[in-house]
């Protein structure tokens, strides 16, 4: 008889990004390039400034530091926020080990085990795992690739509530689908907020990131909400640091800060050194942002245009972020992205996806659809879809 794991250690699930780099890693061995375009790891260089910091540390001792972040980084947050007309003092900040652990916290401050969060969907798959963390339920309320993924309508919010629904988890810019809600489609999630007493937690990672003339909405720039809204965010996209693991939460509401306080002394401390380069990423010009954003916005149009090319594809251009939910003429994503890596390669080439079903709650949603990130430069991004166009067309035809 085997010792047993626990039910959560059963429950959460694999990431529907990651359970496929053994294959990866198993055509690279053959000798074929892989184009990712399954993971948001920006290749924009990491600011100098946030290098410069770090190269510059002179302690002696690289000591804990405070358990809700250092004083300078979060007053420097405070500064940031404001550019987007968010009013937030520092003691209204939490510095996180990532947005992972801000989300995993926020779960964890709001939700007894058992209790359910609304989620529409599709969303990030490490939704599902952050609540299997925090034993909890993500309740999905689903939006349609004909309406662009737009919030779904308040009615069908509403069908969903029950009396263990907590709260409202939403990504804005959307994470997978490039959606930016509206201060209208916010509004209408600030109504359900107060009419039900729910608690809004938004994930705003992607703000810099935003294209066509839309505009970003914060979801603390709502009335009303003080008690209610939440961020999660990071530096992970914004200043091309995924590995520096460095995020943070911010609310208004002190009784739920300090219940997120006693989380973050229970892990001691966030990353010092990296939170250290964080605030000298945070003197970054606005030149930065302006291009890297037009850099995205044409690896925006080279990956859409390339999708509209294959016959009986379909997808919405995505106006923030930078992904993209592509419905495709397979039978299988999760089949179709493991036969790219095991079987297909073109000129010594193929591309990694990510199946878009581990991003639905919702049993069959999403089988025939990929998620696409264009993080790659626009050469390697040209190439990588002519060889996507050329494994749909060759996986049909096996």
């Amino acid at each position: 008889m085997s010792i047993k794991l626990s039910q959560r250690g059963h429950d959460i699930p694999a990431s529907p990004i990651r359970k496929l780099v053994p294959f990866a890693d198993g055509a690279k061995a053959r000798g074929t390039h892989v184009y990712h375009l399954n993971i948001g790891q920006p290749d924009i260089a990491t600011p100098e400034q946030m290098w410069d910091r770090i190269k510059n540390y002179q302690e002696t001792v690289l000591a804990y530091g405070p358990s809700n972040g250092l004083l300078e980084f979060r007053q420097g947050l405070a500064e940031y926020y404001a550019k987007y007309g968010v009013s937030v003092t520092p003691a209204e900040i939490i510095v996180t080990t990532g947005g992972s652990e801000a989300l995993l916290f926020a779960m964890l401050a709001t939700c007894d085990p058992g209790d359910e969060v609304l989620v529409p969907e599709p969303f990030y798959a490490n939704y599902n795992g952050f609540a299997v963390q925090a034993s909890i339920t993500v309740v999905p309320v689903t939006a349609k690739a004909e309406d662009g993924f737009r919030l779904p309508p308040k009615e069908l919010f509403v069908e969903k509530i029950t009396d263990k629904t907590k709260a409202i988890l939403i990504s804005n810019p959307g994470n997978p689908t490039g959606v930016v809600y509206t201060r209208e489609e916010l509004e209408v999630l600030a109504e359900l907020a107060l009419e039900h007493d729910l608690y809004i937690v938004a994930d705003e990672v992607y703000r810099e990131f935003v294209y066509d003339g839309e505009k970003y909405t914060s979801i603390m720039t709502i009335p009303g909400l003080d008690q209610h809204a939440i961020i999660a965010d990071s530096i992970s996209k914004r200043f091309s640091a995924c590995g520096a693991r460095v995020g943070n939460i911010v609310s208004k509401n002190k009784e739920l800060m300090g219940s997120i306080m006693r989380f973050a002394q229970a892990r001691l401390c966030p990353p010092t050194l990296e939170q250290i380069g964080a605030i000298g990423a945070l003197t970054v010009p606005e030149s930065y942002f302006e291009g890297v954003l037009t850099e995205y916005q044409k690896r925006r149009d080279i990956i859409f245009n390339g999708i509209s090319k294959i016959p009986g594809a379909l997808c919405c251009q995505p106006k923030g972020a930078f992904y993209v939910i592509a419905k495709l003429p397979i039978d299988d994503g999760d089949a179709f992205a493991e036969w790219m890596l095991s079987h297909f390669e073109m000129d010594g080439a193929t591309v990694m996806v990510a199946p878009a079903a581990g991003f639905y709650a919702t049993p069959g949603l999403g089988k025939d659809e990929c998620r696409l990130a264009y993080v790659l430069n626009t050469e390697d991004l040209e190439k990588a879809m002519e060889i996507l166009a050329a494994g749909v067309e060759a996986y049909n035809a096996r």
